[in-house]
């Protein structure tokens, strides 16, 4: 059976008096690839963003129901957002380095959280790229500028930051739209590597990315669930006609 990492429980979002998310009910299961589907506006960044409480930086946002990580309610008044950014790490969509340095892009997490030890920031910098599948490209230019980087690349190091702070999670908001086939597909084989460590969930438009890399699949339809399953039963045999609709591409 598999085991429950975030659970997700009557969870309705408000922008001012627009409602973005309409009572989403799911849970995310550990060492699992989740992919949140749907057109535009369905509601599958906001839930994302919603996760990590990333949508607390948005004026006028009203959140009711809950989101239990580690049997704690994010939304709780005792919740250090810090801590739980660190654990649950955000990767998006266009690839964001700060303008420094590949190595201190890396460590950027760790000197936050006051570490100093360079043994142990130079061992975490090797780690991380490597386990970001691009050690082998970057080993010898990690003092030069992160964007110089190609777009691909700088995604990698990006996501090699997230692994950096060592997260449980790692949320990730359409990390190859912005990117060519081959870097997609680099990027694809590293998460489904990442998987023996950590549990994803990744919004993407590309169905073809959910069915590859995914182990459930979450349809999402103005605001509201409209199927959840694994992705096998939501691409061969889903059980909703609007589901079957967007697969197929009747709309969307």
């Amino acid at each position: 059976m598999s085991e429950t990492i975030i659970s997700v429980n009557d969870l309705s979002l408000y922008y001012g008096k627009k409602k973005s998310l309409n009572n989403i009910t799911m849970d995310y299961y550990k060492g699992e690839i989740t992919a949140l589907i749907g057109p535009s506006g369905s509601g599958k960044s906001t839930l994302l963003r919603s996760i990590n409480r990333m949508n607390d930086l948005v004026p006028g946002v009203t959140i009711t129901g809950t989101i239990n990580y580690q049997q704690q309610n994010i939304y709780g008044a005792k919740m250090d957002t810090v801590k739980l950014r660190k654990e649950i790490g955000m990767v998006f969509q266009q690839p964001n380095p700060f303008p420094f340095s590949i190595y201190e892009n890396v460590v950027y997490g760790l000197r936050l959280n006051g570490v100093k030890d360079k043994l142990i920031l130079d061992e975490a910098v090797e780690k991380s790229l490597k386990d970001a599948s691009i050690w082998e490209e970057v080993k010898d230019k990690l003092h030069q500028s992160a964007l110089g980087l190609s777009g691909g690349q700088q995604q990698r190091v990006c996501i090699a930051r997230v692994l950096a702070v060592n997260p449980d999670v790692i949320l990730l908001d359409e990390p190859t739209s912005a990117l060519d086939p081959i870097s997609s597909g680099k990027i694809e084989a590293m998460l489904l590597e990442l998987k023996q460590k950590y549990t994803m969930i990744i919004v993407t438009h590309n169905m073809q990315q959910a069915s590859r890399i995914s182990d459930r699949t979450a349809f999402f339809l103005d605001g509201s669930l409209i199927e959840y399953d694994r992705t096998k039963n939501i691409f061969l045999n889903p059980k909703e006609q609007q589901t079957e609709d967007y697969i197929t591409g009747k709309f969307g």
